[in-house]
């Protein structure tokens, strides 16, 4: 596990001063139409009771930025890398300052618009949501809407 940690902070660093990977992942979010604001509840406000707004945009640097909106609590992360499957999967990795730690996790696009989660894990490969649904409960995971 040591191993894959330091493998994943060396490409984290790579990708980071690599001005192409940031021009690829950009590329990849703007296909596969990530960016923007998306909401299980677009008409609420934000609240750990009531979910987050999380919004995917350029900044100004040309960087793609995940930004979460809990209501009370908000963070802002890089999008380090991303990558389409065959299936439409977008697998994106994120590095979060806050938790010290990157973390892998993978859209789908549903046919109405709807996104949904089909996993997140930890660098060390701890999932929290696994095929598409809350590793703890087992609970599917809600669609979320374009907010803007």
């Amino acid at each position: 596990m040591r191993g894959l940690s330091r493998w994943t902070a060396a490409a984290l660093l790579c990708a980071a001063l690599t001005s192409g990977a940031g021009a690829e992942t950009l590329a990849t979010v703007e296909q596969w139409g990530l960016l923007g604001s998306w909401s299980v509840d677009c008409a609420l406000p934000p609240g750990r009771d009531r979910g987050a707004v999380l919004t995917y945009e350029i900044g100004p640097d040309r960087r793609v930025m995940y930004r979460r909106n809990f209501g009370e609590a908000k963070d802002e992360s890089e999008v380090v890398a991303a990558s389409i499957n065959a299936e439409g999967l977008l697998n994106l990795m994120v590095f979060f300052p806050s938790l010290h730690q990157a973390r892998e996790f993978g859209l789908l696009l549903s046919k109405d618009g709807g996104l949904r989660a089909i996993y997140n894990r930890s660098e060390r490969g701890d999932y929290t949501i696994r095929d598409g649904k809350y590793v703890k409960t087992g609970a599917p995971t809600p669609a979320q809407h374009r907010c803007d």
